[in-house]
């Protein structure tokens, strides 16, 4: 029998852990003959060591068969099995809009969302704003919503990946969510479990990012690409901004408001809608849907402005228990805040330039909230009308509006975010959006590859 302690001892000491013994180690995370401050010995030690790309992929493997592997092929399905993921960032809501458009476009979308972790928001929480949407549906139910809609966005149920979720919630309380090697089978566990042929993802840079030096962002996906790659799955990845939050709204309900309004075309945040153009063209050319990038931008804007895109969400949203009417309603569905406070620009900063947002600090105000698990979840707190990069702020342009459960905690969020808040006499130039491009080497339709990877490169810790 092997013992937790010693798997510990070996990783904290700089060893490579052998296949036998992280096969143990994801045993013991799902019948709990690990604890959880054993699991959170090894996050550590692991953000400290790092792994080799061997046990890299024997970890995700491992957590990926601690439950059912889901498989596609006997539904006959219209198109290819496609997804995208995002390391995490603040105001992210790309998920919402981006999986009913690409399934506009003849994909197939089975996502697998998660939970907040840190500072950043989760896809789960944001869903769990709509009234009776069912989030963690049995797989039964959930396969037949893809079947039926071509996609839906779920949390982790039991069934899939549970290795997976128990150490996802330990690297959240335990500072260890920027691990690479942890990030890596996290992320790729819950893809394998859905049974992609493409993934492509979201690798946030920046000061609100889990990656904030581009140099780490491009060292999580090439080790992400290698290792999907290596394992039979299809997998790019964009890096895209974070130095401030990708939308004007932060928090669950305030997030969903602002991806309806997109998926209407009421409104058009320019960084969200260059993210979703650049993630949802390598997707559909990844995916053989698209001929070229030209192609792909026309399918996915006549998806977005012709309501197709929204038709899907809707009906996605209503098969998973939502309501039948919520683009049309969604005001009287989703939670209003208590208190919805304005926050201004402080009279020194009057007349200036915005030219920094400490991203990670907005997030961590709109958690306190209780927009956060570990705080007590409050679907409707969050913030609204953020302030950009580069905008300037006179006496009438608010910074901020701010949806908080009482008076206190809304002045408390204000403080808070203009101490996250630099101004300047000049403007800055704006950061780039999309940053850089990394594709493997495996196309769509080739023959899977071995499961077992041969690579032996060690994959750093973030330091």
């Amino acid at each position: 029998m092997l013992l937790a302690q010693e798997l510990i001892r070996k990783k904290r000491a700089g060893q490579a852990l052998d296949q036998p013994e992280i096969l143990a180690l994801v045993a013991g995370m799902v019948d709990g003959s690990v604890s959880d401050a054993q699991l959170g010995a090894f996050c550590m030690a692991t953000c400290f060591q790092g792994m080799t790309a061997a046990e890299g992929a024997v970890l995700t493997l491992a957590m990926r068969d601690s439950g059912t592997v889901l498989r596609w092929d006997d539904l006959d399905l219209a198109g290819p099995i496609v997804d995208k993921h995002s390391t995490g960032g603040v105001g992210d809501l790309v998920s919402l809009v981006l999986a009913p458009m690409v399934v506009a476009c003849g994909g197939v979308v089975p996502m697998i969302s998660g939970r907040g972790l840190g500072h950043t928001g989760g896809t789960q929480d944001k869903l769990e704003a709509i009234p009776g949407y069912c989030s963690t549906p049995d797989l039964a139910r959930f396969r037949k919503v893809v079947r039926e809609c071509g996609m839906a966005i779920i949390g982790q149920t039991v069934d899939l990946a549970p290795a997976d979720k128990r150490l996802y919630a330990i690297r959240d309380i335990t500072a260890t969510v920027d691990c690479l090697p942890l990030i890596t089978a996290s992320i790729l566990s819950k893809k394998f479990a859905a049974g992609l042929d493409v993934l492509v993802m979201d690798i946030k840079c920046g000061n609100g990012a889990q990656t904030p030096a581009l140099l780490q962002a491009q060292t999580l996906a090439r080790h992400i690409i290698d290792t999907a790659n290596a394992a039979g799955m299809v997998c790019s990845a964009l890096i895209t901004d974070m130095s401030q939050p990708l939308v004007p709204s932060v928090g669950n309900a305030t997030e969903i408001r602002e991806a309806l309004h997109y998926l209407r075309a009421d409104t058009c945040p320019s960084r969200l809608h260059q993210t979703v153009l650049a993630l949802g063209t390598e997707m559909l050319m990844q995916a053989g849907l698209a001929s070229n990038a030209l192609d792909a931008q026309v399918r996915l804007l006549d998806a977005l402005h012709g309501g197709k895109a929204a038709q899907v969400f809707e009906r996605s949203c209503a098969a998973l228990g939502g309501p039948a009417d919520l683009l049309s309603g969604f005001d009287r569905y989703l939670p209003q805040a208590r208190v919805q406070h304005t926050l201004l620009a402080p009279q020194t900063g009057i007349g200036m330039f915005l030219n920094h947002i400490d991203t990670r600090a907005v997030g961590m105000a709109v958690l306190k909230m209780g927009a956060g698990r570990n705080a007590g979840v409050d679907l409707s707190t969050g913030l609204s009308q953020l302030a950009e990069l580069g905008q300037r702020v006179d006496a009438d342009t608010p910074l901020a509006i701010i949806h908080a459960s009482d008076e206190a905690s809304a002045q408390e969020a204000g403080r808070q975010l203009l101490a996250a808040f630099t101004f300047g006499e000049e403007a800055l130039a704006r950061p780039q959006q999309i940053r850089h491009t990394v594709r493997g080497s495996l196309q769509y339709g080739t023959p899977s590859l071995s499961k077992q990877l041969i690579s032996d490169t060690a994959c750093p810790h973030p330091t």
